[in-house]
């Protein structure tokens, strides 16, 4: 990579250090799941527009075919309305109606490499804990939502792109070449970046950065610069619908759909793990029933499966898929299985990952750098990553280091905000190696 002249940005962050507080205590506040972050987005669209980013939105960022697990329309209308009434700009949110969430932000630098960065914006499906004790209640920043909570720190990661947002056009006049800011909805769920990446969003770039606050990364001060052991992962629902009929009078007149999904469910436990890699299956929700002396004539099953590799993904999932038809046609019911997100796999560029590790090194407040750690889990991100890639460019999803009250996805999650100047310093200076002076040798050639 190039070598960049020593920027002083640290000054500039940590002029920005309280606004990221404030934005991120507004954001976890006024939690929106995914497909429903019309007022975060409307924010973003707010402030990049005040930076001068072009900004694109709406129906023009995301392909509707695969806007995965879309809640009805009228949640999506009930919650756009609360964002209008939570102080969104109604024209802005307007343009977002039926879930169109994503926000792109370009700063067009001249002639040179796409540099992209993710953020996702959504919140979980929790109940942030009443705990006194809890900070966000104690200083009055939890969840006025019900039933959705930042429990993942992406009220983080959406302060951390506007903070780099902020800097980078501060920075604008050394830059070179085109930084786009890519703000997605869904992530939680696996569901929203594949709709970004076929709305062609990612097909101009030659870097694409993204990251997360904590997981492997615990304490403040420590960035991991490149994460892998990303494993691609299915979502599915499977609706059993069978026949009702009086369990006492005339239970030979019933089709059992509670029983199908019951065989299905231990049966999808005994799949044969793969010789490859790493395979996963799990079974998380089972509900049907209606009485005590009716035969059930429909169940809902909610179920993923996880492989190390895509291609391991996919074979459970077919052998899930076969097992769930088997067992459906065992009790003579009828089954719908439906798709409701996905990630693939996906890895970091080594030498994408040494371009963070050394902008991680020029910022003061790193105590500490690994150069690769494991997520554990799955990324919607590694949607992004894989077409990049594909298509010749390269990715890296680094880690920022927070301690962290509790658990990712639990109630009473809460994190270091000291961690969310580090982010925003690491992530522009490493866009300043990138794009801070010509395009980068090894930058791919189309």
């Amino acid at each position: 990579m190039k070598e960049v002249l020593p920027v002083d940005i640290s000054t500039r962050v940590q002029q920005l250090a309280p606004d990221l507080v404030r934005v991120r205590r507004d954001l976890h506040a006024h939690a929106e799941s995914g497909w429903t972050e019309f007022r975060t987005a409307a924010l973003v669209v707010q402030r990049l527009s005040a930076l001068g980013y072009e900004v694109r939105y709406g129906p023009e960022v995301l392909s509707p075919d695969h806007m995965a697990g879309l809640p009805p329309r009228e949640e999506l209308d009930r919650h756009l309305e609360r964002a209008v009434a939570q102080g969104a700009d109604p024209e802005v949110v307007r343009r977002m109606a039926g879930g169109f969430t994503a926000v792109v932000g370009v700063l067009r630098c001249g002639e040179g490499p796409t540099v992209a960065l993710r953020f996702d914006m959504d919140a979980l499906d929790v109940t942030e804990t009443d705990d006194p004790g809890h900070r966000p209640n104690r200083e009055g920043f939890a969840s006025r939502n019900p039933g959705a909570m930042h429990a993942c720190g992406h009220d983080g990661h959406t302060a951390i792109g506007l903070g780099v947002a902020a800097v980078l056009a501060d920075l604008k006049d050394e830059l070179r070449g085109t930084v786009k800011l890519l703000f997605q909805p869904a992530e939680e769920g696996v569901r929203g970046a594949r709709a970004m990446v076929e709305a062609g969003v990612c097909d101009d770039v030659d870097y694409l950065l993204g990251a997360h606050l904590g997981f492997a990364a615990t304490e403040v001060g420590t960035v991991i610069a490149g994460a892998g052991g990303f494993l691609a992962t299915s979502k599915l629902d499977a609706v059993f619908t069978g026949v009702p009929s009086h369990a006492g009078a005339a239970p030979e007149a019933g089709r059992n759909a509670l029983l199908a999904a019951a065989a299905a469910a231990l049966n999808l436990h005994a799949i044969a793990r793969h010789s490859k890699g790493a395979s996963r299956i799990n079974v998380g929700v089972l509900q049907a029933g209606s009485g005590r002396n009716v035969i059930p004539a429909r169940a809902v099953m909610k179920l993923e499966t996880r492989g190390e590799t895509t291609a391991i993904d996919a074979y459970m999932r077919e052998e899930a898929e076969r097992i769930i038809r088997a067992a459906a046609a065992m009790h003579g019911v009828q089954v719908e299985i439906l798709p409701i997100g996905s990630a693939a796999g996906g890895a970091s560029d080594p030498d994408l990952a040494e371009v963070v590790a050394r902008a991680a090194a020029e910022t003061p407040s790193v105590t500490r750098i690994l150069p690769a750690g494991d997520l554990g889990g799955s990324e919607d991100f590694a949607w992004m990553m894989d077409r990049v890639q594909r298509r010749g460019g390269k990715a890296v999803y680094m880690m920022i280091g927070t301690q962290i009250a509790a658990p990712h996805h639990d109630s009473r999650f809460d994190f270091d905000e000291r961690a969310l100047p580090i982010g925003v310093e690491v992530m522009a200076r490493a866009v300043l190696r990138l794009a801070g002076g010509g395009i980068p040798q090894n930058s791919r050639k189309r």
